[in-house]
């Protein structure tokens, strides 16, 4: 008796005229392992998707989420602008929209592309072109009905940047135009903030600011760090001298030493302060860490920014001149330097500022692959403290007014005692392993 082949399960899409769209389809063609799958519906309406299990997320576009893979499933729509800023718009969905006007919607070339179910690239615009040029090009004039696709832009940029895509001139043009228009003012905080930590995560999060200065969006969104370019600082310690080139590569050695993004927002505000020093003084930037937690301050408020972020970009922009210069400090002032940025509640947090600073001395023309020994020897130096025994000395202490004075003097001690042992010929040996 012959085996009879199983038939593949039902799925809820059997029927539908499905194409996958955008990342997926863009990410395969450029060597990337796609984490989300889109899907188009062309030809059906909203109680279709329903009646097959389909179940409708949001209020203003028809998406849908498949029942078994989740995955998210949209008719086929076209938008319409009716007001200024990203939210003016009405959408038109039904199964008249063809697969083509609903791609000529997106903002890039290389999103506007489908494959459909039997393998078939579909590419109305240009797209797979794109993809093999490394170009970053609008698809169509509607772009720029949509401010949020300058940051989205910038955003890519940032994530092709290790691949060599580059921002077309004419959208760069059309991102220039639309900000003269006044079209980035009308974005919403939160929208800002959240391409921002997207950008923060990419490889190289340089680019999303040097596009968004490049179209004049930064000096609009992020003026603190804006004015940075054209500030110079000491050739001696900056062979770069230009402060917003520094603050770029700051970031960039963040992305490489942590995935962290509060670390990599703390490295891009750790010296916002540097744009507003008197030109008088320059190449000198005497307090500018005062003012940087200043600026820092009015950043995060604008932008709604998490506390976690703020906090220890705070610490990180008050101290990280302290941190560089640890072999020079005396153990009360390194106490004190653990005390203010709260280090022996928050020991992560303290680490996370280790990392920026390392970011901030390594992030400087000639000095990406240097040592920095800092981290480790305050890193060392806090352990020591840390170690102290502070529940037998509140114990031991003849009046509970002296604990937090003994506790002081105990900590400072064994950070006196930590650099101590290492001068000796057996800690220096250890030290070297």
């Amino acid at each position: 008796m012959s085996a009879v082949p199983c038939p593949r399960p039902v799925d809820a899409a059997d029927g539908l005229e499905v194409y996958l769209v955008g990342g997926a389809v863009r990410d395969q063609l450029v060597g990337h392992v796609p984490n989300e799958w889109d899907y188009v519906v062309v030809g059906a309406t909203a109680d279709d998707l329903e009646r097959r299990g389909f179940k409708q997320v949001g209020r203003d576009f028809p998406v849908f989420l498949h029942p078994r893979t989740k995955d998210e499933y949209a008719l086929a729509r076209t938008e319409r602008k009716t007001a200024p800023g990203y939210r003016g718009f009405v959408v038109h969905a039904d199964p008249s929209v063809t697969l083509e006007e609903d791609l000529r919607r997106r903002d890039l070339t290389i999103n506007a592309l489908a494959r459909s179910a039997e393998g078939t690239l579909i590419d109305p615009f240009g797209g797979l072109a794109d993809v093999q040029a490394r170009v970053l090009r609008h698809c169509s004039p509607a772009f720029a009905e949509d401010p949020v696709r300058i940051l989205r832009v910038a955003r890519f940029a940032a994530r092709f940047a290790p691949l060599g895509f580059r921002v077309a001139d004419e959208t760069l043009d059309l991102m220039r135009a639309m900000v003269a228009a006044g079209e980035v003012d009308a974005l919403v905080p939160e929208r800002v903030w959240q391409e921002l930590s997207k950008a923060l995560g990419e490889t190289r999060p340089s680019r999303f600011f040097e596009v968004l200065r490049a179209c004049g969006a930064l000096a609009r969104l992020l003026p603190e760090l804006d004015r940075l370019w054209g500030v110079p600082q000491p050739e001696k310690w900056h062979p770069e001298i230009d402060t917003g080139v520094h603050a770029m590569l700051v970031l960039d050695m963040a992305a490489q030493l942590s995935p962290d993004p509060e670390v990599r927002f703390a490295a891009l505000c750790h010296d916002l302060g540097k744009g507003t020093t008197p030109a008088a003084i320059w190449p000198s930037h005497h307090g500018h860490e005062e003012r940087s937690v200043t600026l820092l301050e009015a950043v995060c408020d604008r932008l709604r920014v998490p506390n976690r972020h703020r906090a220890l970009a705070r610490i990180t922009a008050r101290y990280h001149g302290l941190v560089h210069t640890v072999e020079e400090l005396r153990p009360a002032t390194i106490f004190d330097l653990l005390e203010r940025t709260d280090a022996f509640r928050r020991p992560e947090r303290f680490r996370q500022m280790l990392t920026a600073c390392e970011a901030d001395f390594r992030g400087r023309t000639g000095y990406a692959d240097r040592p920095y020994p800092q981290a480790a020897e305050l890193g060392r130096l806090f352990a020591a403290a840390l170690a102290v025994d502070v529940a037998a000395l509140a114990v031991a202490a003849a009046e509970p007014r002296l604990i937090a004075q003994q506790i002081r003097q105990a900590r400072i001690t064994a950070i006196r005692r930590a650099r101590l042992d290492r001068t000796t010929p057996e800690a220096a040996g250890h030290h070297q392993s």
